[in-house]
């Protein structure tokens, strides 16, 4: 039985899945629970030479996939979530000091994220204002960011958004729609300024 057949299988039987998933995951701490994270090393892929520091807070439950490519780091501090959706990280790619990334998010190659970036496909509803925002769930659409995009420190990358080929996006840009291939982006909301 493979990964797709068996969650077809548990969305068929809600009560499974949930019984399944307050085994794995802690609601409290929102992340998987410490018996979890033990095993992590058997479920998650790291490429050759690849380093995630000690500090990272790795939200990786086994039921999704976060895969670390060949010679990439992850530094101190970052958070990674894949509780709703893949992380996917190519070769050669630096996830620098306190990003937070959560899936599903599709990092490329030769990618340099600098400090305290966040790129999240979540986003929380809120439009009925009778009921708390918590017990409104939420939307989720994958964030692509392509081979030889540099992102500069403070930036925000909203859902939805795909980021083209050697893109630079300016400290403290919120991207929050997609970035043409060659381009420099700036600004809240980021808008084009200039093509490289």
């Amino acid at each position: 039985m493979n990964k797709e057949s068996i969650r077809k299988w548990l969305k068929s039987s809600p009560r499974l899945k949930k019984l399944l998933d307050s085994l794995i995951m802690n609601k409290v701490q929102a992340r998987p629970r410490l018996y979890i994270r033990i095993f992590a090393a058997m479920y998650q892929h790291r490429g050759k030479h690849s380093i995630i520091y000690k500090s990272v807070r790795m939200d990786t439950p086994p039921y999704r996939k976060l895969s670390l490519g060949d010679y990439s780091i992850i530094e101190s501090y970052c958070c990674i979530n894949n509780s709703v959706g893949d992380v996917i990280i190519g070769d050669h790619t630096r996830i620098g000091i306190g990003n937070i990334i959560i899936g599903p998010v599709t990092i490329g190659n030769n990618v340099n994220l600098a400090q305290n970036i966040t790129v999240t496909a979540l986003n929380h509803n809120y439009s009925d204002p009778d009921v708390l925002i918590d017990k409104q769930g939420f939307t989720i659409s994958a964030i692509t960011i392509s081979d030889d995009v540099w992102i500069g420190a403070n930036a925000v990358i909203l859902p939805g958004v795909t980021i083209g080929r050697h893109s630079v996006i300016a400290a403290g840009a919120v991207v929050t729609k997609d970035v043409l291939p060659n381009s420099l982006v700036a600004g809240v909301p980021a808008v084009i300024k200039k093509r490289i």
